[in-house]
């Protein structure tokens, strides 16, 4: 227990510049605390003491505000970072080194006893804050959920999701190592649709271009009266680019 709670603390020096010392964290991090009684509820669990597991629990969710049933399976240098209103579900595995902020749900979205109910986390995941993860799927090692996002289909490894429903922003690689992202956030992260909507309207330019070019020389062969080809109605560019952003 001890060698699993040095782990933690040394992850908290390591990812929270407003931690200062190791004392500090061991008494002042709910996160910690709630890790602490979880290790306790999961081997009571374990061992088939269902209701004193609960229990632990539930005096767990009392004290920190972070609510984890004492079936889930947790790894190693979890960081729960600040934690209030945390909720982790009966089937939720969470892989090492994976950081959870404040407001996240590992939620289920099935109510068979029995099954695979909510997500797995795989090493090094960061969910920010607010963020809901629904469903018995598979988050890849080394992703980010962004704030707030709803994520209810597996993420690749690697991968950024933000928005609601999430949409897959970066795509990453299971061998490439991701550096950490506070709250789920990378620089310069730009929407899918935001991306899909600048193409279309560099496409729709250009091929006014082509038109435009193409009206002048069928007028400059004569092969087509004065006034016969309409001008077109200006496609301003900048200013639909700047509603997109």
């Amino acid at each position: 227990m001890f060698a699993h709670l040095r782990e933690d603390v040394a992850s908290v020096l390591q990812r929270d510049p407003a931690a200062r010392s190791k004392l500090e964290v061991v008494t002042c991090y709910p996160g910690i605390h709630a890790l602490l009684f979880h290790r306790l509820a999961h081997a009571l669990w374990l061992r088939q003491w269902r209701w004193l597991a609960r229990f632990v629990s539930q005096f767990s969710r009392w004290l920190t505000g972070i609510e984890i049933h004492p079936g889930a399976v947790i790894g190693r240098r979890v960081f729960i970072d600040h934690g209030y209103g945390v909720v982790i579900g009966e089937t939720a595995e969470i892989g090492d080194d994976c950081t959870i902020y404040q407001g996240v749900t590992l939620g289920g979205t099935s109510l068979y006893r029995g099954q695979k109910r909510h997500p797995t986390l795989e090493s090094g995941v960061v969910v920010g804050a607010g963020a809901k993860v629904l469903g018995g799927f598979t988050v890849g090692a080394g992703s980010k959920i962004g704030s707030n996002a709803v994520v209810v289909k597996p993420v690749p490894p690697g991968a950024t999701a933000v928005g609601n429903p999430a949409r897959i922003i970066e795509a990453g690689s299971s061998g490439q190592e991701s550096p950490f992202s506070a709250y789920g956030v990378t620089r310069n992260m730009d929407d899918p649709l935001s991306k899909a909507l600048h193409a279309l309207l560099d496409h729709a330019t250009e091929q006014d271009r082509r038109i435009d070019a193409l009206a002048a020389r069928l007028k400059a062969a004569g092969l087509c009266a004065e006034g016969e080809i309409d001008s077109q109605q200006q496609f301003d560019h900048d200013y639909l680019s700047k509603i997109v952003d």
